[in-house]
Parts: structure tokens; C-alpha cells; sequence
């Protein structure tokens, strides 16, 4: 299960719960200017019974290209909907889903399991490519042919993204009638070493959005 501490990947981990699985949780320091989210990872992972949690450290800032990972690249604020779904925004960090997807597919193997579930949306979300279906079906047909269990039949990979077609409004509620803390997670792109989030950049105006559509308080922390 990657495990990034956001809103979507808390609830993902509660649908995985809710469907009988033993989720390994997996977070990865890959070198991003919210590193609050790490920390939030944590108690997500503590507080929805993950079996063990795993934070991998890889430095994509390295590679750059992302104002997640470049400090010299601004994360962009103030963004009305309309903007927020149009291209592919500079937050968009190159390959990160594949990367991220890789290290789970690895420890998947040495755990003798084959389900790796993380909680891309393709509805509300920044228009990043890797959190569409064609990427996640390619990667699920990756897994089947790069991994001695694929290859030897001990099993057959599958990528489960249960919110890919939900709205976030739709992701609230769903992890509101779950159980899920909010208050726990960290969704900011710009968030401070506390954890508390802009409350301006895309990720902070979609959460808001999902909230507010949702008829649920919102419990994000704002500075």
C-alpha cells in the first residue's frame, strides 16, 4: 500500500482494511518539500492497523524538474478549478508514480503478495499523468513480466486504485463512514514543518472542495 499521508492514500488504506486485506504500508522519501506528509504517513499507519510500515528513502530532487522537488520551482497558489484541470501542472514530479510503484512491486515480492493498492483519483486531482487508468493497467502488465513470481506463475499482480473514479467529495465521505482521521493526514504541497497546509495551492483547494461538497467539517490545520 503506498502510503504518502495525504487524504487520498489514508482512505485507500481504509478500504483495504475494509476489504480483508493486511496492508504493508509504504512511504517514500523521495527529496519533496512537504516532508510534514511523512510524518503523517506515521499515524495514518499506527492509527488504521497497518501490519508494518516502511518509509524508503530515494532523493528525486537529484533529478528536479518538479516544484515539489526543486526549490527554485514555486508551487503554484490561488488556481481556480478551470486552471487546475488544464495540462500538467509544474507539482507534476517526472516518473514519481512508476518509481514509487516499483518499490512496492519489489517488496510485494519478497512478501509473497500480490496486490499494491495506493489512492490515485482521475476526477478531482492535478492532472497528473501516472494517476490514469492506461498508466495503472500498463503497470499491473509491467508486474506480470518483470517479477520471477509473474514469470513463474506463483501468483498474478493487480493494481487496485478504489478511488480512481471517485470525486473528493465522494473520497470524504467514504472515508468519513470508515473511520478515517483527516486530521491526521497532510495533503499541502507547500505545507510547514508542523504540517499545517497553505490553504492556496492545488492540493489545499481541492481537499477544501471535497470538504465543502461533502458537508463535512473540515479538520485541516491552516497557518
Amino acid at each position: 500500500m503506498l502510503l504518502s499521508g495525504g487524504l487520498d492514500s489514508a482512505t485507500a488504506l481504509a478500504v483495504a482494511r475494509r476489504d480483508g486485506f493486511a496492508p504493508h504500508a509504504l512511504s517514500v522519501d523521495y527529496g519533496q518539500r512537504h516532508r510534514a506528509e511523512l510524518a503523517a504517513a506515521r499515524r495514518v499507519a499506527a492509527r488504521l492497523g497497518a501490519v508494518r510500515h516502511l518509509v524508503v528513502s530515494l532523493d528525486l530532487s537529484t533529478i528536479g524538474g518538479s516544484a515539489l522537488t526543486d526549490p527554485g520551482i514555486e508551487v503554484p497558489k490561488g488556481r481556480d478549478a478551470a486552471e487546475i484541470g488544464d495540462g500538467i501542472p509544474v507539482t507534476y514530479v517526472p516518473a514519481r508514480n512508476t518509481v514509487l510503484l516499483a518499490l512496492a512491486l519489489a517488496w510485494a515480492e519478497t512478501l509473497g503478495a500480490f496486490d499494491l493498492f495506493l489512492g490515485v483519483n482521475a476526477l478531482d486531482y492535478s492532472g497528473y499523468p501516472d494517476c490514469r487508468p492506461p498508466f495503472l493497467e500498463a503497470f499491473e502488465r509491467l508486474a506480470n513480466v518483470a517479477t520471477a513470481a509473474g514469470v513463474e506463475g506463483r501468483g498474478r499482480f493487480r493494481v487496485h486504485a478504489p478511488l480512481l473514479e471517485m470525486t473528493k467529495a465522494e473520497i470524504v465521505r467514504l472515508g468519513t463512514e470508515l473511520g478515517v482521521d483527516y486530521s491526521l493526514t497532510v495533503s499541502c504541497y507547500d505545507a510547514d514543518e508542523e504540517g499545517r497546509a497553505c490553504g492556496a495551492c492545488d492540493a489545499c483547494l481541492l481537499r477544501k472542495k471535497g470538504f465543502a461538497e461533502a458537508g463535512i467539517a473540515d479538520p485541516t490545520r491552516y497557518r
